[in-house]
């Protein structure tokens, strides 16, 4: 664990600040852009009581610096931290890998799996505005009434594509998909890049996931090296004796016949 100093701390803090006032500035743009247009295109919108248009603007630009402050946040850690950024790197190789192996409806799939809860965001937002387009049709419902019942239909459809997107996930866990995977990758000891064997590929749920798996294969490397080492200074140690009792039974052997030529 690395213990940050004062000055450290005070970077990261900085970062993570700037990234967030910038994010929250660009959110509250397109907020008050999207609320004037809104203004402007329909009467019922209009009706809103300003400080609940004010509302939906800090809203907007609320969401976008609090994702924008954690995205920095992380970022500056990562860039900081060189374990980190190694095992970002070792990622990224091995995702590059692994998409090279992949067709254009599988990356399709996987990019939405990662990015689900935006696309779930940004259904609802679509949503929204399609079901504001329906109900601002009726001239019996007042401005307060159309927003509600256009919130709930908006609701109604992200609800199910989540349970949607819910089910496919468990369909997926229950399969065993997702987590193994093998793939025909160059084999690396062809010179000529022309044999291709097959590997298996392990998709980390989170990032780091994987990391027990390196540092338990790195130990059992060390362990295996020092049995090794430890094997060939026994037999080096067996051989140095076996040597030594082959002499000593020399010079025993050469004794015996001086002492036997001595006697004559």
């Amino acid at each position: 664990m690395k213990v940050l100093t004062k000055e450290e701390e005070a970077a990261h803090y900085n970062a993570t600040i700037k990234g967030g006032s910038i994010g929250g500035l660009i959110g509250t743009a397109v907020g008050a852009a999207a609320i004037a247009g809104a203004s402007r295109r329909f009467a019922s919108f209009r009706a809103l009581t300003i400080p609940f248009r004010v509302f939906l603007v800090a809203s907007t630009g609320t969401f976008v610096a609090v994702i924008a402050a954690d995205r920095a946040s992380s970022a500056y850690d990562i860039e900081h931290t060189p374990q980190k950024k190694l095992q970002v790197e070792r990622e990224r190789a091995r995702q590059d890998l692994y998409e090279s192996n992949r067709t254009a409806l599988q990356r399709a799939k996987d990019w939405s799996s990662e990015n689900r809860y935006p696309l779930l965001f940004g259904f609802w937002v679509v949503s929204m505005a399609g079901s504001w387009g329906l109900v601002s049709r009726n001239r019996y419902l007042s401005g307060s009434q159309k927003l509600v019942q256009a919130r709930m239909y908006a609701q109604g459809a992200t609800l199910a594509a989540l349970l949607t997107s819910f089910a496919l996930e468990g369909s997926d866990a229950a399969k065993g998909k997702g987590r193994w995977e093998t793939v025909r990758v160059l084999d690396p000891n062809d010179p000529e890049h022309k044999h291709m064997i097959e590997k298996k590929v392990h998709h980390e749920s989170y990032p780091g996931e994987d990391q027990w798996r390196e540092m338990i294969e790195a130990e059992e490397e060390r362990i295996n090296a020092r049995e090794s080492a430890k094997k060939a200074r026994q037999e080096g140690e067996k051989g140095k004796q076996q040597e030594a009792e082959k002499k000593e039974h020399a010079a025993a052997k050469q004794s015996s016949k001086k002492e036997a030529e001595a006697s004559k």
